[in-house]
């Protein structure tokens, strides 16, 4: 009798600001089986990164965050969302602004946006945010990956964290 091992994986999309230390915050869960940086929200197939910086694509810096619910759940992944930029600002987070680095969730399933949607009201209710939590909640657009330069940046370089 033959059983599936395999771990059945699933993804998760945030922007919270520049997507160097975003990533790097993700990737070192343990649970989270891979990262990846790119481009999601936006009115432009197959953006550079100096299209969504220069040329007003609308599209907002991502991580893309592949996981293994066995081992780490989507709600301690919002957790780590929430914990990790300002979801009170709007299109910026510290010195980067600009709607490329806005607040946002991107959710692959109905489980998901109903989680997201939950810990947000959940958040904005607890009377810890001086602001309205400014996050946006939408559905999975295209994700199209950043160049290779971004992927890992802060790994590549010996840098455990930038801003974030």
């Amino acid at each position: 009798m033959e059983t599936n091992t395999q771990a059945k994986l699933e993804k998760a999309t945030f922007g919270a600001g520049c997507f160097w230390g975003v990533e790097a915050t993700f990737r070192a869960l343990k649970g989270v089986t891979a990262t990846r940086v790119g481009y999601a929200g936006g009115n432009t197939v197959n953006p550079t990164y100096h299209d969504v910086c220069y040329n007003e694509t609308g599209h907002a810096e991502v991580v893309e965050v592949t996981f293994d619910p066995a081992q780490i759940s989507y709600d301690a992944l919002l957790n780590v969302f929430w914990a990790n930029h300002d979801p009170t600002q709007v299109n910026r987070q510290g010195p980067d602004h600009g709607t490329q680095y806005r607040t946002v969730i991107f959710y692959h399933s109905p489980e998901q946006e109903a989680a997201a949607r939950a810990s947000k009201e959940a958040l904005d209710a607890s009377g810890r945010l001086r602001k309205p939590v400014a996050t946006v909640i939408e559905p999975a657009p295209a994700f199209y990956e950043a160049e290779d330069y971004h992927q890992q940046y802060l790994q590549k370089r010996g840098l455990a964290s930038c801003h974030i």
